[in-house]
């Protein structure tokens, strides 16, 4: 059964892939008259049984959208791909495909110089937490703040809004962010089973729920990060300062080798470290990494830099 839809706004969506199948199913379940296309039309059939519209073309969703346009595809260059051809005059169009910030704004002046309103954002969920607001999903969103308080309601039906600014790029820039953080523990924590993985006595599920814990111990690492980089003193309220952490790096090391486990997801932050004392600034906390690692160059043999 779903929500009356007399009075609630139409929404039309453009990909069908995970992320876009269950915008769609929560907005239908909130009672929300929608239009999809997908470039594999019988993606649409599941939802179509449950209410929603399938246009034929992305030109013609869009030349029929009484609402916002949600963009949730594959990357950046298939928004371009996708759009071309349709009219965009006078839309609101909210794009949620994954890309980076130089990506948004360009996007965002595009759409402006074919007439169109436009915000940017970055779904911080999976799919099954959309439509569930006990879940904690959310979408930061950047761009035309009157854009978003139009279709606030539309877009809290998905997931919880987080608003950025009024600069495009910066829920990508936030999205990337806390995903980068992320890949980071997820960096640590797989190098931890390795270490322990290969001794056969050790209770793993044991293990897991003491990683689990410490790791929750040292999340406020990164509210406390915030003022030092603010005010520029690495030095304040430091208890465990980078010469310390730094030296402790050839246990690290060592244990690494014992136990036949390469080293390769943590050397370059104690390299990091390394640089940073032998620059002088052995009493600084973890704050004082930030500007050193953000001074370098990328360098030219990465390839996800386009």
């Amino acid at each position: 059964m779903h929500t009356e839809t007399s009075t609630k706004t139409p929404v039309t969506l453009l990909g069908l892939g995970d992320m876009g199948t269950a915008l769609a199913r929560a907005w239908l379940a909130a009672g929300h008259p929608l239009t999809v296309w997908n470039r594999t039309p019988g993606k649409a059939d599941p939802l179509v049984r449950d209410g929603a519209r399938a246009a034929a073309s992305a030109a013609e969703a869009v030349a029929s959208a009484a609402g916002p346009v949600v963009l949730c595809l594959l990357d950046d260059a298939s928004v371009g791909e996708t759009l071309d051809g349709a009219d965009l005059t006078g839309k609101d169009v909210v794009n949620l495909t994954t890309g980076t910030p130089a990506q948004a704004r360009r996007r965002a002046g595009w759409a402006a110089e074919r007439g169109a309103r436009f915000l940017d954002g970055g779904i911080m969920a999976v799919p099954p937490m959309i439509g569930q607001p006990e879940s904690g999903g959310y979408v930061f969103y950047s761009g035309d703040p009157d854009l978003l308080a139009r279709h606030r309601e539309v877009l809290e039906a998905v997931a919880g809004v987080e608003f950025v600014g009024a600069d495009p790029g910066h829920a990508a820039l936030y999205d990337v962010a806390l995903l980068s953080a992320m890949t980071g523990m997820f960096a640590g924590i797989t190098h931890a089973f390795a270490l322990v993985g290969g001794e056969k006595e050790l209770d793993l599920a044991r293990f897991a729920g003491l990683l689990t814990e410490w790791l929750a111990a040292m999340a406020p690492a990164g509210q406390e990060m915030a003022a030092p980089l603010a005010g520029g003193d690495h030095t304040e309220g430091v208890t465990s300062n980078l010469a310390m952490m730094a030296a402790a790096n050839d246990t690290f090391l060592a244990t690494a080798r014992e136990q036949a486990v390469d080293p390769g997801l943590l050397v370059p932050y104690m390299e990091l470290m390394r640089r940073r004392v032998a620059q002088g600034h052995g009493d600084e906390g973890l704050s004082g990494l930030v500007p050193l690692l953000a001074s370098q160059p990328a360098p030219a043999t990465w390839q996800g830099n386009r």
